[in-house]
């Protein structure tokens, strides 16, 4: 389960997904929208992302942690539109025979959706707004404040 959404995050979805009889260990990830980043109070977040490519990259981070840590079920999802603070903007659930493995699974994970996946982040301020590097192609410099 590779997938890009507007709808808000089932994390029992992803549990579901990736619990299956050879199952020794589940592990999940949830970031969300945190009030404060550099110092500035953030009052919303935007995501946006080129949906099919942002998914088939999803799932080649799937295959390397099915590869890589023995985790044959992963699940990434990550939403796009405008968020408020607390609410869930990614996770990924990982299930291995073993806790270690499902461990290391969800925090690979997570860091390579950071370094790879096409999404896109613009903070909102109380005082304006900034895309977060890398900006979306076509972005205007006035938006950054």
């Amino acid at each position: 389960m590779f997938r890009i959404t507007e709808d808000s995050i089932d994390l029992t979805e992803l549990i579901r997904f990736v619990t299956r009889e050879e199952v020794g260990g589940v592990a999940t990830f949830v970031g969300t929208v945190r009030v404060e980043n550099a110092g500035k109070r953030v009052v919303a977040v935007e995501y946006q992302a080129y949906s099919p490519m942002a998914e088939k990259v999803m799932a080649r981070i799937g295959r390397e942690v099915r590869h890589g840590f023995g985790s044959p079920f992963v699940a990434i999802v990550h939403r796009v539109g405008r968020l408020g603070v607390g609410e869930a903007s990614v996770a990924i659930a990982a299930g291995a025979a073993h806790r270690r493995e499902a461990l290391g699974a969800v925090a690979y994970a997570i860091e390579r959706v950071k370094q790879e996946v096409p999404i896109w982040k613009r903070e909102f301020y109380e005082d304006g707004s900034e895309w977060l590097e890398p900006a979306p192609a076509g972005a205007r410099a006035e938006d950054k404040k």
